[in-house]
């Protein structure tokens, strides 16, 4: 059964300065990648990698740079890389923030992927692959990961250091020249996306306090074969643009209507089941934040009118939203997974 791997919105980096930067459409880009624009607002909101892998290669395509993807990376740095990047300056040296940080690379910024650390004689090789087969922006994605991956060593070198070369697969490099002077070090052929640096770099101790890895109460990353997370998580998606509708998740994940609704079946769920239990379990976080109003939190949720919104969640939860907000302040409010199997 088909598989489908999630990644953080982070991952992109400031892809929307740099399209506006070359004087291109934001709004273009991401109506062609079929994303709701708001998705810029929203750094942790998880999404399909292989939209991922379409919204950097529009965004290449509307700027004509084929190098976007090295500079997205580079210019987002740590910051782009969310909990993973916490986790990995929270160890006490190099090698071990290598070695040990790739078992949570899956968990906490993007699943289907594969990284491995190889040190051969007096050179170490740090290597990344997907395991999902998605072709179209393959290489892009590649890119961006080892623009990351040099910031990371840097965070533990200094600031401006390259490494000996890096390594891309394919049969063609997309904009080598321009890729080579961005990174600072040469681009060759090879069986996997590798950045190759001396071994003796590993023993580098942490430059500050090793920070405190993400708790438990971090949202992490589903894996590929739980399908309702990822539906769940396409729904909070989709209520960017609008109420989200089971045609529209259908599509995005590239199955027919009824395929997904059996799927859904298969696990003791409907569309409606999941839409309630999504949208009331972001609405219970939003409820959370004093500062918005429950018109704001309605559109936020995809409602266009909060009066239906407002409908919607009594007949949830048996309350209004301000009489939930209230509860919860109170300390009082239920847990909205207690009514959401309704």
């Amino acid at each position: 059964m088909t598989a489908y791997a999630l990644t953080r919105v982070s991952t992109i980096g400031p892809v929307a300065d740099e399209i506006e930067r070359a004087g291109g459409s934001l709004a273009r880009v991401f109506r062609r990648a079929e994303l709701p624009i708001k998705l810029i607002e929203k750094p942790n909101q998880l999404i399909l990698l292989r939209d991922q892998f379409r919204l950097i290669e529009n965004a290449a395509r509307e700027i004509g740079d084929e190098s976007l993807p090295a500079r997205l990376s580079i210019h987002a740095g740590l910051a782009g890389l969310g909990p993973y990047g916490r986790h990995f300056m929270s160890f006490s040296r190099l090698g071990a923030a290598i070695s040990e940080g790739v078992g949570a690379f899956a968990e906490l910024l993007q699943a289907a992927t594969r990284m491995q650390l190889a040190v051969n004689g007096r050179w170490a090789k740090w290597s990344y692959s997907i395991t999902e087969p998605i072709d179209v922006g393959r290489q892009k994605n590649e890119l961006l990961a080892l623009g990351y991956m040099i910031d990371l060593l840097r965070c533990y070198a200094v600031k401006g250091w390259a490494p000996d070369h890096l390594e891309l697969p394919g049969a063609t490099l997309q904009a080598k020249a321009d890729v080579e002077a961005i990174f600072g070090c040469s681009l060759k052929s090879g069986p996997a996306a590798a950045v190759i640096f001396p071994a003796e770099l590993l023993q580098l101790p942490n430059p500050g306090s090793a920070r405190k890895a993400p708790g438990d109460d971090f949202l992490f990353i589903p894996p590929e074969d739980d399908f309702l997370s990822c539906v769940s998580h396409l729904i909070q998606c989709e209520a960017l643009a609008g109420r989200p509708s089971i045609d529209r998740i259908a599509r995005r994940l590239g199955l027919p209507r009824r395929t997904l609704q059996r799927r859904m079946e298969e696990r003791g769920a409907t569309f409606e089941s999941m839409l309630r239990a999504t949208l009331l379990r972001q609405a219970s976080a939003f409820l959370k934040e004093p500062g918005l109003s429950i018109t704001d939190l309605a559109f936020e949720l995809g409602y266009s009118d909060p009066a239906h919104f407002t409908r919607a969640f009594r007949s949830w939860t048996g309350m209004s939203p301000r009489e939930w907000r209230s509860r919860l302040q109170e300390s009082h409010a239920p847990r909205p997974e207690a009514l959401s199997n309704g």
